[in-house]
């Protein structure tokens, strides 16, 4: 073994507290090694390198809540470390109050109503645009395409891709929406529409017609209303307010083709719980 290696094993001994987690008498007798064995087999399931980009996680609930995901999810440890570069547990985060961070660390991410897969900023650094660049909307909606399965990892559990720029007609008039997914979950339907730039109230207006015509012609009486999601480059909070319906099944979320920072991130989720704060 080498230094680095025995500092490795020191650091997630200490980590997870394995002493602190094994039942009192299997250390006090030699025939209980096999239950100690098959205790510490059940309890850490995922490879050594794994556990190694964990240790890399020092905050234990945000650690706790990659460690459940990955085990769930069946992650590689390449896409461990691109959901924790990604600050996934931080985008989650912002959306919740401190009972819902306290379960995400629990039980993971858990999907039981639309605001469940809503992240904010949606991380699309795998397409492979730049940010300084210009491009347009359909290029975009290609990029993601080309690389669908990272984008359904980064839309989160439970999505089915079904089709894009999927077209219905009333009124001899012919309306495309850009990405249609279902998502098994929460079973319904999930519409998205990309924006490269400043999101704008008919924007806002244009989904609500998307989800209102899934809701009316194509979901059957058996599924959820159908959730619609407009991905832009910038938008305003208060704008999103003030045009939709309290009780919307609409969202608006920025994306970003850069991995974010820690520190722009916790200045999000700071600013996120003043406003919690404040609307108590």
């Amino acid at each position: 073994m080498s230094p680095t290696n025995l500092r490795k094993f020191r650091e997630f001994y200490q980590n997870y507290k394995i002493q602190q987690a094994l039942p009192a008498e299997l250390d006090k007798f030699p025939e209980t090694m096999q239950n100690t064995i098959e205790y510490l087999s059940s309890r850490f399931v995922l490879g050594w390198t794994h556990y190694v980009t964990l240790m890399t996680v020092k905050n234990d609930e945000e650690r706790r809540f990659y460690e459940i995901e990955a085990t769930k999810n069946g992650w590689g440890y390449r896409e461990l470390e691109r959901q924790i570069n990604s600050a996934l547990f931080e985008r989650l985060v912002l959306s919740r109050d401190k009972n819902g961070v306290k379960e995400l660390s629990i039980k993971g991410q858990i999907v039981e109503k639309p605001a469940d897969i809503i992240k904010n900023p949606y991380i699309l650094e795998f397409t492979g645009l730049e940010p300084q660049k210009k491009y347009t909307e359909h290029e975009l909606e290609t990029a993601i395409i080309d690389k669908l399965e990272l984008f359904i990892l980064e839309l989160g559990k439970g999505f089915l891709f079904e089709s894009r720029q999927k077209r219905f007609s009333f009124d001899n008039r012919h309306f495309y929406v850009d990405l249609v997914f279902y998502n098994r979950l929460l079973k319904c339907f999930v519409v998205i529409d990309l924006k490269i730039g400043d999101l704008k109230h008919q924007d806002l207006g244009q989904m609500q017609m998307y989800v209102n015509y899934f809701d009316r012609y194509v979901k059957t009486e058996e599924e959820n209303p159908t959730v619609g999601i407009l991905l832009c480059l910038t938008k305003s909070d208060s704008l999103v307010e003030l045009t939709l319906p309290k009780d919307r099944n609409i969202y608006a979320s920025n994306y970003q083709l850069y991995l974010p920072s820690k520190e722009e991130l916790k200045k999000q989720i700071e600013e996120a719980e003043k406003e919690f704060s404040k609307n108590k």
